[in-house]
């Protein structure tokens, strides 16, 4: 495939000259497409992106000097050629302020426009190969990733990771740590019990690779070496797996004895629900090790059993934390499953308490979490909650369940809601303007966007989203549908039509109408149809 290249002349016989005397294969172009002016040219290039275009100057409808603005805006990567019959400084200067790639005069040399076509083409190569280095470069991050991967982890358990940064290092490292639960676990190897002439370095790797092929896909783990010893971050839906985990990296030491003549160590640190709190999981992980003197080596060891520090406290906070991500990703549209959510939410933390004063404690503190988050989203109080309120009678496990699936289902809607209608009310808004100023010359999106205060990118991608055009054609549509109106309806001549839907120049009105029914104004009025 050749570059495209998109030719604008209203003298039809200069181009077809043109693209005769070329060989456009030959140079690395497809055979060029045409438009008679500027604002053709536009709504062409806004279709089918070109490589390179070449235009003229004087024009109807749009010159080639301000056609040449527009599509710099529209497409900033296009190279532009513009070519004149007219050697005025003042051109040349204004193509140059354009960054056009050249100016040139007619009538046009053949040969010299081979050139300078074949060195276009051997820019645009060059900017291809300029790219291709980039993907060089993008195989090679591939490569490193791991390395990368290895040192993030290390850097996050040893508190070394910013909270505000953490979701970028997840994103430009391609790291899956979702959790919702982690847990540290410590892999020591011992090297003073190594068997005799095998070099410790070495007997650490392959116990490395053997948990890897053990525990890695099960705990969704994530593995890396740091100050000598293998760990894994563990992640588990439920922090009452913590037992199997425990069970299985006790099953693991003794398989490490068995198939590496290693005696393996595991220290599994506390449970927590926040990727940053990682960093006191391996405390708990190292304490765990270290206490290998006193319950033995060759085993697994969690610091929850030989040290239990979970409290009321903790959990709550801990609750706290989940539940907030819960509704952070309800507020950012992610896809989430309410019902499984509360149902794992409620299970993870309700069983831990202890005692009836505890959950209702738990009860009361999430339900003001979902208070103050309806507040800060500016959500109806009495919509959200409805009827789910605590009476005199303590919900059980699966009412509290059904009770904040119900809730939180109506948070997701009601914002969801939100966004849509505020999406649809800039697009209705920006009709609603066209409805009342289509008569008057100069609406562009730049002008829309400012009276709504959104971007023009924004308002672009809504807009084709919600009515399945672009702004241009629905209002060049819209204008049409109001012209047909008029002439059905009245005696008024072409020109006061045109002005009446926003056209100053009655020609180019009659040329767009023609282009969109295939007939002119003045035949459209004597046949009444559309042929």
């Amino acid at each position: 495939m050749g570059y495209k290249c998109l030719l604008v002349d209203d003298e039809e016989e200069v181009i077809n000259a043109i693209v005769r005397k070329i060989d456009w294969e030959g140079l690395g172009y497809e055979v060029p497409t045409y438009a008679h002016n500027g604002l053709e040219a536009l709504e062409m290039a806004e279709g089918d992106t070109p490589d390179v275009v070449m235009t003229d100057i004087q024009m109807p409808y749009m010159d080639g000097l301000e056609f040449s603005r527009q599509l710099r805006k529209l497409c900033p990567g296009v190279k532009i050629i513009i070519f004149s019959g007219y050697d005025e400084f003042e051109y040349a200067k204004e193509a140059i302020k354009l960054e056009a790639e050249e100016y040139i005069l007619k009538p046009v040399n053949s040969d010299e426009l081979s050139s300078l076509f074949t060195r276009i083409r051997e820019s645009l190569d060059k900017e291809a190969e300029e790219r291709q280095s980039i993907r060089k470069l993008s195989r090679y991050y591939a490569q490193s990733l791991p390395l990368l991967q290895e040192t993030f982890y290390s850097e996050l358990v040893s508190g070394r990771i910013p909270q505000e940064h953490l979701a970028e290092y997840l994103l430009n490292y391609q790291i899956d740590l979702k959790g919702p639960v982690y847990e540290v676990v410590l892999i020591h190897t011992s090297s003073t019990l190594a068997p005799e002439g095998l070099n410790p370095v070495l007997l650490g790797i392959s116990v490395r690779r053997l948990a890897q092929e053990r525990l890695e896909e099960k705990w969704r783990g994530k593995f890396f070496s740091y100050q000598g010893d293998t760990v894994m971050i563990a992640q588990m839906d439920d922090s009452r797996q913590v037992i199997e985990l425990t069970d299985d990296c006790d099953s693991f030491c003794r398989l490490a004895k068995i198939a590496c003549k290693a005696v393996v160590t595991v220290g599994l640190g506390m449970v927590c629900t926040d990727a940053m709190d990682t960093v006191h999981s391996l405390e708990g992980a190292s304490q765990a090790v270290s206490s290998r003197a006193i319950y033995g080596t060759g085993k697994a060891i969690n610091i929850m059993e030989i040290e239990p520090e979970h409290d009321s406290e903790t959990i709550m906070d801990e609750s706290g934390k989940t539940l907030s991500e819960i509704l952070r990703r309800i507020r950012v549209e992610d896809t989430i499953d309410i019902p499984l959510e509360a149902g794992r939410f409620v299970d993870s933390y309700s069983q831990d308490l202890g005692t009836m004063k505890l959950y209702e404690f738990f009860i009361t503190d999430t339900i003001s979490r979902l208070y103050r988050f309806a507040q800060e989203n500016h959500l109806a109080i009495e919509d959200v909650f409805a009827d789910n309120t605590i009476g005199k009678a303590l919900p059980d496990v699966l009412e509290f369940k059904i009770m904040l699936t119900d809730i939180l289902s109506r948070m997701q809607q009601m914002i969801g809601d939100v966004r849509s209608k505020g999406q649809k009310s800039f697009v209705l808004k920006a009709q609603e303007y066209v409805a009342a100023h289509y008569n008057e010359e100069g609406i562009t999106i730049e002008k829309i966007c400012k009276n709504l205060g959104v971007s023009s990118a924004y308002f672009s991608t809504v807009f084709k989203k919600e009515t399945g055009k672009t702004f241009v054609t629905y209002l060049t549509d819209y204008r049409m549908d109001k012209a047909k109106e008029i002439l059905m309806t009245s005696d008024k001549k072409t020109y006061v039509i045109a002005a009446e839907v926003g056209f100053t120049d009655p020609n180019y009105f009659s040329y767009v109408f023609k282009r969109q029914y295939g007939i002119t104004p003045s035949k459209f009025r004597t046949r009444g149809e559309i042929s």
